[in-house]
């Protein structure tokens, strides 16, 4: 039996090379004959720029930037023929905030990894928008690429309390004008502001205590620096690094499509029998067009049952089901929670190779 293994990252615990490895070890096991295909993915947050790399080489320059609270941090460039990918998480992730003091987190080392492409003559920029912990608006991307407030753009979005000015005049000055085109590789379309926005639905996660102040905040920054580019889908992705991006004439493309054609992925999907993809919580959020959801589609369209296996499942059958899962399996469930995070690889490869023996042909 031919199989796909296609996970993402497991927030947290296991990146989506490491749970792709695991899920494989597990199902040998029982099924040691089963043909497997490892390819982890990325819907353009932590993963994003190692899943590219594997599929399309390249080489990858390595770069120190700024963090989200200033700090230097490690990070790296992919480059492509004249393409270049970065992965904003890398400056912003709140794997580095630890989820705390999101309104305080700056965007400014994801502006150095953009500078940093443009310096190693990138011609297209496509960046890798998720798992951030920042919430400025992209302010701090901004502020690294010569823009202007009177107000500090580089220290979150209590820093731009007060804003009524934004000078983005000198940004051609920092070679901006030489890439010939600017890609927000992210699946949320949520807009800047408001109900379903960037604060009010993800500034909890990232630590923010007082939402309304935040979300006025990034409205003021809107009507200084425009509007419409609020109003677009996905200018509140990565904390409103989407609307940043809006307002140096980017794009938005779906991160899991430039990770799945990188990847071949239908090619991949169209020799298999089985499709396996996994993710910390597979729940109402996975809908917003995350790994599992986006890959079950996929693998319907050509008639291929997918399966997955999270940490913990927050949906029922018949939920999953109608976004083309045909089973979901919960880590937790099966082997408890302590167990659960303190042997992730070992508990995911126990699953796998437990599922497998209700999946897998094998005798």
């Amino acid at each position: 039996m031919r199989i796909l293994i296609a996970p993402d990252k497991y927030a947290g615990t296991l990146t989506a090379s490491q749970a792709g490895e695991a899920i494989a070890a597990g199902w040998r096991r029982t099924a040691p004959a089963d043909e497997l295909d490892v390819a982890p993915l990325s819907d353009g947050g932590p993963g994003f720029v190692d899943a590219l790399h594997a599929a399309l080489g390249g080489e990858l320059h390595a770069v120190t930037v700024s963090g989200p609270f200033g700090d230097p941090v490690p990070a790296t460039v992919l480059m492509v023929v004249g393409s270049a990918y970065i992965e904003s998480a890398q400056a912003c992730g709140i794997h580095l905030t630890g989820g705390e003091r999101g309104e305080c987190a700056t965007t400014y080392g994801v502006g150095e990894l953009l500078l940093s492409a443009l310096e190693a003559g990138a011609q297209r920029i496509v960046i890798g928008l998720g798992g951030s912990g920042s919430n400025d608006g992209g302010a701090g991307l901004l502020a690294a690429l010569g823009a202007t407030a009177d107000v500090p753009l580089d220290r979150g979005v209590e820093g731009l309390a007060g804003i009524t000015e934004l000078h983005l005049d000198r940004l051609g000055a920092r070679g901006l004008g030489r890439a010939v085109g600017l890609v927000a590789a992210s699946d949320v379309d949520n807009p800047l502001t408001g109900l379903y926005g960037a604060t009010k639905v993800f500034g909890p996660q990232k630590g923010i205590t007082d939402l309304p102040s935040a979300d006025r905040i990034l409205e003021q920054l809107a009507a200084v620096a425009g509007r419409l580019p609020a109003l677009e889908p996905g200018a509140g992705a990565a904390g409103g690094l989407g609307y940043a991006l809006n307002l140096l004439g980017g794009t938005r493309r779906s991160g899991f499509e430039v990770v799945a054609d990188a990847l071949d992925l239908t090619s991949r999907i169209e020799r298999a029998e089985l499709v396996l993809t996994g993710e910390g919580s597979f729940d109402a959020s996975s809908r917003g067009g995350k790994v599992p959801v986006a890959l079950a589609a996929l693998a319907a369209d050509h008639a291929r049952p997918c399966v997955v296996l999270a940490g913990r499942v927050g949906m029922g059958a018949r939920e999953h089901r109608s976004l083309g899962v045909d089973s979901a399996y919960s880590l937790v469930d099966m082997v408890g929670e302590d167990r659960a995070m303190g042997d992730p690889a070992g508990a995911l490869a126990g699953l796998a190779e437990r599922i497998a023996r209700t999946w897998s042909g094998a005798e």
